[in-house]
């Protein structure tokens, strides 16, 4: 056992009181809807996806009135025995998963893909399914107020900008926001999985896509038969204080990544000093605040564009030549690239923001009252001025929502066959207490950690470690056990050369080109 690794296991947070537990449905098993019907729907990059699409009350608690319209995706199995179907998601809330199950099957060896057939859906609110949400288009066009209030004017600015997103969604969406949550997207998978003709379900989800998956869990862990879990949100902090611990862990990598420069000071030129080099990146934030480069990147777009690097190191070396040619020569040109390709939001983004900020605001409590948002922000930002109050602003319209918000559950579960978990120690996305807890939280879990990894969706990237527990795993259903907190321990994936192209990073850009962005 690494001591490192054992040493974080033992510090990580103990889940705290007793929540609210969600409700088991009723044993009785309505009658299946008819079969889906598939049709081609093949992509350069994953031909063999088919398409169909489910119907699916739009209130489950009314299972005969209003319906929505559920987007599915499949890659059928091959082999001639079935494991029966594997449900992926993405993550977000608000990502998209009809790509993912291309993604996935390609990911996995031949010989385990074929034994599933790999269904990719987008969530209710998202996508392809209908209605799609998309309450303030254009809402991240350039160039916003500054993220950091250091004046009344700017936090005004961005206060405004939050309530008036929350309140275009309620206008534009005040018969459908109360059943955009995370506990009616479980439901809509058990229906997916009841059209499938499937009496359970294996999963493998990322990011909030490991919370969307143990919220079924506990509806139904008698339909559960196989679950893996990546980069594992924290279930006791949904959702306002997990985003006050992402500012921190984003923050550190952050640093992590003006090391990385200053260990390649032949390459970058600006310095071996990671705080000196931190000095220009905030020199640079102040300018950009006062005069954006290019008339576009001011200092929120700015941290959309650095952020990414937070996510994945592979994102390093175009954000280092970007920050270096604006630092030493001036250049806009390549800060102005790197944004349109990793920070700006286009329509499917503007769509995501919509679902993650309707799932969210309404899945658990937030605190009405901006004096406490203030308050304790301010406080994180002392500590972790990177992306603090960016993330903030972010969430802001959460005080504003139209909808009331629910209790967030208890995922506790002892009823579920063994569930494999994956967290890296340093990720920022989802920190590392997160995927601890749960692991405490679900008996007979394993848990495989990348010691010193700090990549957000860290399976199917690269790692033969990593990757060979995920599929001895789909295959077998095997989990390894160890003796300390963690089952197993896998070595962190080496951080990319300064000449890195996109060409290299090819596959863990796809992923992270799929991943919601928060979680």
């Amino acid at each position: 056992m690494n001591k490192r690794a054992a040493a974080l296991c033992g510090a990580a947070a103990v889940v705290a009181g007793m929540l609210s537990a969600v409700p088991h449905a009723a044993s009785a098993e309505p009658a299946a809807p008819a079969g889906l019907s598939w049709k081609k729907c093949g992509t350069k990059t994953y031909p063999t996806l088919q398409c169909s699409s489910l119907k699916v009350p739009l209130d489950h608690s009314r299972p005969q009135g209003r319906q929505i319209t559920l987007a599915l995706s499949r890659v059928p199995h091959t082999a001639a025995t079935s494991q029966g179907p594997l449900l992926v998601n993405p993550g977000g809330p608000g990502g998209s998963g009809l790509n993912l199950a291309g993604f996935v099957a390609s990911g996995l060896p031949k010989k385990v893909a074929a034994q599933y057939d790999v269904i990719g859906f987008d969530p209710r609110g998202v996508g392809k399914s209908s209605p799609a949400l998309d309450c303030s288009p254009g809402h991240f066009d350039p160039v916003r107020p500054p993220s950091i209030p250091d004046s009344a004017e700017a936090e005004y600015a961005n206060l405004d900008r939050a309530r008036g997103f929350a309140e275009a969604c309620g206008k534009k969406y005040a018969d459908v926001l109360p059943y955009i949550d995370t506990l009616s997207a479980a439901r809509d998978m058990d229906r997916i999985r009841r059209a499938l003709g499937a009496p359970k379900i294996n999963y493998f989800g990322y990011s909030y896509g490991t919370y969307l998956g143990a919220v079924y869990a506990k509806l139904h862990p008698d339909r559960v038969r196989r679950m893996a879990l990546d980069s594992i949100v924290d279930p006791t902090g949904v959702w306002y204080r997990d985003n006050l611990d992402q500012d921190l862990a984003f923050n550190a990598r952050h640093e992590a990544f003006l090391a990385w420069m200053a260990r390649h000071d032949a390459t970058y030129r600006l310095g071996t000093d990671p705080e000196k080099i931190g000095a220009r990146w905030e020199r640079m934030r102040q300018e950009v605040t006062r005069k954006p480069a290019g008339g576009k990147v001011g200092a929120g777009e700015l941290e959309d564009t650095f952020l990414p690097g937070g996510y994945y190191n592979g994102y390093w070396p175009q954000l280092a030549e970007a920050f270096t040619a604006y630092t030493k020569k001036g250049e806009t040109k390549p800060l102005v690239k790197a944004y349109q390709e990793l920070g700006a939001v286009d329509a499917a983004g503007d769509n995501g923001y919509s679902v993650y900020a309707a799932v969210q605001c309404r899945d658990a409590h937030w605190p009405r009252d901006w004096n406490t948002w203030r308050e304790d922000n301010w406080a994180v930002h002392r500590k972790a001025p990177f992306s603090t109050w960016n993330n903030a602003w972010y969430n802001a319209p959460c005080a504003f929502w139209p909808t009331r918000s629910l209790s967030r559950p208890d995922v506790s579960n002892d009823k579920l066959p063994p569930v494999l978990l994956f967290q890296a120690t340093d990720d920022a996305a989802t920190p590392y207490e997160g995927g601890a807890t749960l692991h405490r939280s679900l008996k007979r879990s394993s848990f495989v950690v990348e010691d010193g990894g700090g990549n957000h969706g860290i399976t199917l990237s690269g790692s033969d470690c990593l990757d060979g527990y995920l599929s001895r795993y789909l295959e077998s259903g095997k989990v390894p056990r160890g003796e300390g907190p963690a089952d197993a321990v896998c070595a962190r994936q080496p951080d990319p050369e300064p000449q890195q192209t996109k060409k290299a990073a090819t596959r863990g850009i796809a992923l992270h080109g799929l991943l919601g962005s928060r979680p």
